[in-house]
């Protein structure tokens, strides 16, 4: 196998050296003649710790050199990495020119080439961007057929700058977003002694998870040091708080809450999160991130309520009252929330919870509905079967495996809205909305 490295930035030299140090044979392409002349004297274009040595072994074993020659590189190689700047504009959106550019130049190549090619787009782009822009273009200056005469994937890459050669050798993921099988074949084919975890998955997923990744990663900077922040205020170490909230592996830095469903709810997290943000504001501290989670929070169950009034029926049933599932607790539930929006609204609605039952109910639970929401006791039934005869449009509002047998229940003309991932369009059909998905 023979790769193109069109871009020798971070990720396309780092990428160059890496492959050929695993014996892959590597043309770099760029258009900075002295980043070319620099890389075949082998000296590495870029400062990176531990990269000096590795291009200069690659270009004594003759499997790296680097040209300004894009149609000589794809005539000699079997598929192109796409390494190119995506910088900002104005506005804020991705600037694409770059690779735009070199998909009509390895287009123009495809056109004199015989065989089929692979043409991986390595650099952070939208998701759409390879679909509605990248492939069309391929497609128009070669005069040949994606998935046919050749083929394209998104490969998104996680380097981290300072850390980019081990990062490379020891990926924490590979994910790679195909338009085909034959299209991935090449970079299976190239991971397969890699011991990570190989993903794949749509070009479109694969370009939402690599904003994805360097979204969280942004957000987990911006709320360590608003915590930081507050904890100044209150004369406290913001590390040493942060130090023993990294050492919870089971909640805090795991893949708990992590998971799009519907908004949170319960007796601690939203007044916990009131109480910091009154604190804040009582310390004249601007923590824009930390104040944004409880409006954040109301927008997700607005949009729950969108779903819902969108499906144009007016009798509604929803599945489940407590905050979460295997609990009676309705303190602070977002799907009370979104049965008084209902109600306010007008809508003839019924609810079902098994384990909400006022019979049963005692103490703060009892007293809740009693002092809150009486108006929504009577609209609960003890017979979920009663729920489905009525409603036209049913909520899943509860991660509760009770409620799958109730879907059996379901007919044609029924709308499910999913707020949990409890059921899938392939179950229900054209009828079935996901919150998140």
């Amino acid at each position: 196998m023979k790769i193109a490295i069109f871009g020798l930035g971070y990720v396309g030299t780092v990428s160059a050296a890496c492959l050929a140090e695993r014996e892959t044979s590597v043309i770099g392409v760029d258009v900075n003649p002295d980043k070319v002349s620099r890389l075949n004297e082998g000296q590495s274009p870029i400062i990176e710790p531990g990269l000096d040595s590795l291009v200069r072994n690659a270009i004594q074993s003759g499997l790296l050199s680097a040209t300004t020659d894009w149609g000589r590189a794809v005539a000699e190689t079997d598929l192109a990495w796409l390494c190119v700047s995506t910088p900002s504009q104005a506005d804020g959106n991705v600037d694409t020119q770059y690779l735009e550019r070199v998909c009509q130049q390895i287009g123009s190549a495809l056109a004199e080439r015989q065989g089929y090619y692979v043409v991986v787009v390595r650099s952070t782009a939208l998701p759409g961007t390879t679909d509605e822009i990248l492939i069309p273009l391929l497609e128009k200056s070669s005069g040949l057929r994606a998935g046919a005469a050749f083929g394209v994937c998104y490969h998104p890459e996680f380097l981290r700058e300072g850390k980019a050669v081990d990062d490379f050798r020891r990926p924490s993921k590979i994910v790679v977003g195909a338009l085909d099988d034959r299209s991935a074949e090449p970079l299976d084919e190239l991971y397969r002694s890699f011991d990570s975890p190989y993903i794949r998955t749509s070009i479109r997923t694969a370009e939402m998870v690599k904003y994805t990744d360097n979204y969280w990663h942004a957000l987990k900077v911006g709320f360590a040091n608003e915590i930081g922040t507050i904890s100044r205020s209150l004369g406290l170490d913001g590390r040493e708080v942060m130090r023993i909230f990294c050492q919870d592996t089971k909640l805090n830095l795991s893949d708990v809450y992590l998971r799009p469903a519907f908004a949170f709810g319960g007796s601690c997290l939203p007044k916990d999160v009131r109480a910091l943000v009154y604190r804040t504001r009582r310390l004249s501290l601007d923590l824009p991130i930390l104040n944004a989670v409880l409006p954040s929070n109301e927008s997700h169950v607005e949009r729950a309520f969108r779903i819902v009034t969108d499906s144009g029926h007016r009798r509604v049933g929803l599945l489940g009252l407590s905050f979460k599932p295997g609990t009676d607790d309705l303190r602070e539930s977002s799907l009370v929330a979104m049965a008084e929006r209902l109600i306010g609204k007008g809508y003839d609605l019924r609810i079902y919870d098994h384990n909400v039952s006022l019979s049963r109910l005692m103490g703060r639970n009892r007293q809740y509905i009693e002092d809150h929401i009486p108006h929504i006791a009577s609209l609960m039934v003890d017979d979920v079967s009663e729920l489905i005869g009525h409603a036209r449009t049913i909520i899943i509002g509860n991660d509760d495996a009770h409620y799958l047998e109730a879907l059996e229940l379901v007919s044609d003309g029924q709308v499910i809205v999913d707020l949990v991932g409890l059921g899938g369009q392939n179950a229900y059909g054209r009828g079935y909305f996901g919150i998140c998905w």
